[in-house]
């Protein structure tokens, strides 16, 4: 029975390993994001030759009130040159299902943020983001916003095509 119980072990770690992953790491907001408060991220670049595709993963839980995500990720180079970009996510259906995976109230969304990039320069990439989020009619933003558990940055190698 222990032998099978560590086979079952061991043959799971494998098939969760994912070879490609060159970076994962995540920030806590514990269900609620202050508009102050960025995930911020430092990512040694891999090498100047691969391709890369980096994702944010967020995960959040039933307390999140939109159907959409507003964010503002900023990336800092090496080189002092910075990248802003303001993207809005999906995060559910018009049925108000929610989108991304897991089996409690805790969904995880692995969002795209750039594909195929080739990190230029060596050194340590500074990625930065913080939520965007506004109610309808309202100029000021949220300033608590509820159900976000955890923002993530995940970089993978590009398979080759």
């Amino acid at each position: 029975m222990r032998k099978m119980l560590t086979a079952f072990v061991l043959v799971i770690f494998v098939l969760g390993c994912n070879s490609n992953t060159a970076f994962t790491e995540y920030v806590s907001f514990n269900g609620n994001w202050e508009a102050k408060k960025k995930a911020d991220f430092l990512v040694k670049a891999p090498d100047s030759i691969n391709q890369y595709n980096i994702f944010i993963n967020l995960r959040n839980n039933q307390e999140y009130p939109y159907s959409n995500l507003f964010l503002i990720v900023k990336m800092d180079f090496p080189d002092n040159k910075t990248h802003v970009d303001t993207l809005e996510y999906e995060m559910a259906k018009p049925d108000g299902t929610w989108l991304g995976k897991g089996f409690s109230s805790v969904k995880e969304n692995k969002l795209w943020y750039k594909e195929k990039v080739v990190f230029p320069t060596t050194g340590t990439y500074k990625i930065s983001v913080e939520h965007a989020m506004r109610k309808p009619g309202n100029v000021e933003g949220i300033e608590q916003l509820p159900g976000i558990v955890n923002v993530g940055i995940n970089l993978e190698k590009a398979l080759k095509e």
